[in-house]
């Protein structure tokens, strides 16, 4: 009995965030008539009441053919939130797994006041952060550029937070015996540290997609040139009348992130244990 009531009240909960996903995936089938019909009481405030509804009464690929083959402008975002987000992957690769290594395998003077400086830096709203950050890069001539959104992110303090966990947990035996056997500190890093710490790297790396994937503020803040908006900032400019394309667009937006979801969650738990470990 006992077992058969957690059940239900783990349904319960896992339905309150699977609807919501239904809902937008049912709607992205649905013409605007439709979608109005059924839902125009909350997202135009036609009054009345919402009429949920999960099967399209006349299901339709309209929006969908709309998006993906008559709205380049969809595409030139998509292209803007790949350059943003791999150039900020790809620099946080080059800088933030060189300094966790350092801050889990070196001892050295002030390394805990610098690290705990990275964890104060890392729970800082980026509100706080924002006139400062616009100083530097209007300062450096980055202002309305893609480096204006790549630069801040490179930086992060957050990945070098997680890979540090990882790297501190390898076994100093390990490198003892790597160091017996000639081995230098670029040869410990490439052949031990990358290899045993690649899930904290790789659970760094899927977080940071699925932050800078679905990131707004930064580039209303920095980038002025709609033009080189990412796809963030596509679905707040759809109108009422392409409301069904406003739901297709949720999910092909949510597509790539969900896949990558799935595909790291074991690192993405691994890199959660790390995170509550004891400094």
């Amino acid at each position: 009995m006992r077992k058969k009531l957690t059940f239900l009240f783990l349904l319960l909960l896992s339905s309150v965030v699977f609807l919501p996903l239904l809902i937008m995936m049912s709607c992205s089938f649905m013409g605007t008539s439709e979608i109005i019909k059924h839902y125009g009481a909350v997202l135009i405030g036609t009054g009345g009441s919402v009429q949920f509804s999960l099967i399209p009464e006349f299901p339709t690929l309209k929006a969908y053919l709309e998006l993906l083959f008559d709205s380049p402008g969809f595409y030139v975002m998509f292209w803007n939130s790949c350059r943003q987000v791999f150039g900020i992957l790809f620099g946080e690769c080059l800088v933030s797994i060189p300094a966790a290594w350092a801050f889990g395998r070196f001892e050295f003077p002030g390394r805990k006041a610098l690290f705990t400086l990275y964890m104060v830096l890392m729970i800082m709203p980026f509100q706080v952060t924002m006139v400062s950050n616009y100083l530097v890069l209007d300062k450096l001539a980055m202002m309305d550029t893609h480096w204006a959104i790549i630069m801040p992110g490179i930086f992060s303090t957050f990945p070098v937070f997680i890979m540090t966990k990882f790297f501190r947990s390898i076994p100093r035996s390990f490198i003892e015996a790597a160091k017996i056997d000639g081995a230098g500190e670029i040869s410990i890093f490439l052949k031990i540290g990358l290899p045993l710490g690649l899930p904290g790297i790789l659970s760094a790396m899927i977080l940071g997609f699925l932050e800078y994937w679905n990131a707004m503020e930064q580039p209303l803040a920095f980038l002025k040139t709609k033009t080189l908006w990412p796809m963030s900032l596509y679905l707040p400019n759809i109108t009422t009348e392409q409301l069904s394309v406003a739901f297709t667009a949720s999910i092909v937006m949510m597509a790539p992130a969900l896949m990558l979801f799935l595909w790291g969650q074991s690192y993405l738990e691994q890199g959660i244990e790390a995170s509550g470990l004891k400094e």
